[in-house]
């Protein structure tokens, strides 16, 4: 018996909303707000007569905090969801101090202007500190735990698929399958194809400039970082088949290294097809992805923006998507004094969560474990005074989770290893 405030209505939102619309035993009530509040009107009518939720909707700016502040003080859930831009994590973090309510979120703060003056004074500080470039990262969201134990109050950070699942599938290998831990690769895989000859699968914004950032991994104590997609392997995934992949930097690297400081190395890899790297340099030569603002016939436009309205928006990208995702863990370590290394990973078709929900799997594989996140801190098995990654709690009923709610996993013994 719950009430939930979930902040966005893009296409991961509208998941989770879905999803904990069917979990309505522990979701008796949820309101979705949005800047746009007919958005959420419109996801609250389709889904109102097919949960016992009750569902209410509000219009909110997120970056306001005193108006969020109220309309949380107002609302009176149990916790907030936050879902949408990663840009607001921390005025939400703090309109849910000032409000006294548990925090979610699926991915970590990143800047929405990377090239303000003062905010580049901080990161190029932090980047010296933390031995990475990357634009996000965990340090701004971590500088909040006193904040957050002091209230009594849980922040979960990260509770997407990666980050989010794939750490805990770290736990949960560490916690059945191991003693010890050296190695970590975590394997992102997209098999699926919408048609268009360029397309992102999230946020253009935010997808693009993560991809076009040097990648890093974690391996010996430190961080080692390369020059954007300069490591390329080829890997068979399940049901989906080779695949290029690429090192990236990604925020679950950092957590995982944080609290779990016995693993040697830790790497993550994403799949990329060459048409959508062909793409992507070609737009970033000619700077369509930079966050400058530039004039244009006597207007200010950001290039990246500007081109964000000219692609697919990722939403509509579920009808016309078919094939699988397939994103996993492989871990090698000890148990018992002998070498072992097992492979953790799910699959998850294109047009089944279409059928289910009306989304493309890559907003699936977000959506559920937001939702599942939330059951976990809402219902009390993982609450306690803090910020935290999902890594941090027993993952167990998360796991279970992950099966009755549609993202089954497998454990593959002795899988064949990333060189």
């Amino acid at each position: 018996m719950s009430r939930l405030l979930i902040i966005g209505c893009g296409g991961v939102a509208q998941v989770a909303i879905a999803k904990c619309c069917q979990n309505s035993d522990v979701f008796t009530e949820i309101c979705i707000a949005s800047r746009t509040k007919s958005k959420c009107d419109d996801v609250a009518n389709k889904l109102k007569d097919t949960t016992k939720t009750k569902i209410t909707t509000a219009q909110i700016d997120a970056e306001d905090v005193p108006a969020l502040t109220a309309l949380i003080k107002e609302y009176k859930p149990d916790a907030v969801l936050n879902v949408a831009l990663p840009y607001q994590d921390l005025t939400i973090m703090d309109a849910c101090l000032a409000a006294g309510v548990h925090y979610i979120d699926t991915a970590n703060y990143e800047p929405e202007d990377t090239d303000d003056p003062e905010w580049r004074k901080i990161y190029d500080k932090r980047c010296k500190e933390a031995g990475f470039s990357a634009y996000f990262d965990y340090s701004w969201q971590w500088a909040y735990q006193d904040k957050f134990k002091e209230a009594g109050l849980t922040a979960l950070l990260g509770t997407g698929f990666d980050p989010g699942v794939t750490s805990v599938f770290a736990a949960y290998a560490k916690k059945h399958y191991f003693d010890t831990i050296d190695t970590i690769d975590i394997l992102d895989c997209n098999g699926g194809d919408h048609g268009y000859a360029f397309a992102t699968n999230f946020n253009p914004e935010i997808n693009l400039r993560e991809v076009s950032a040097p990648g890093s991994y974690w391996e010996d104590g430190h961080w080692v970082e390369i020059p954007a997609m300069s490591i390329k392997r080829e890997y068979n995934f399940d049901q989906v088949g080779m695949k290029d992949m690429y090192l990236l930097h990604h925020e679950e690297i950092e957590a995982l290294a944080k609290n779990m400081p016995e693993v040697k190395r830790i790497r993550f890899f994403m799949t990329f097809g060459q048409s959508y790297l062909d793409h992507m340099r070609c737009l970033e030569d000619v700077g369509m992805l930079s966050t400058v603002p530039i004039k244009f016939q006597g207007q200010d436009i950001v290039p990246i923006q500007f081109l964000k309205a000219l692609l697919p928006d990722p939403a509509t990208l579920g009808p016309r998507t078919k094939g699988k995702t397939n994103i996993g863990c492989i871990f090698t370590g000890k148990k018992d004094g002998k070498e072992r290394k097992i492979y953790i990973y799910n699959v998850c078709d294109h047009e089944e969560c279409y059928k289910e929900v009306g989304s493309q799997a890559i907003s699936y594989t977000t959506g559920v474990p937001a939702m599942i996140g939330s059951m976990m801190v809402v219902s009390g098995l993982w609450k306690e005074p803090g910020v935290f990654t999902t890594d941090e709690f027993d993952p167990d009923p998360y796991m279970e989770a992950l099966n009755k709610w549609g993202l089954p996993w497998v454990v593959e013994e002795n899988p064949i290893l990333v060189d």
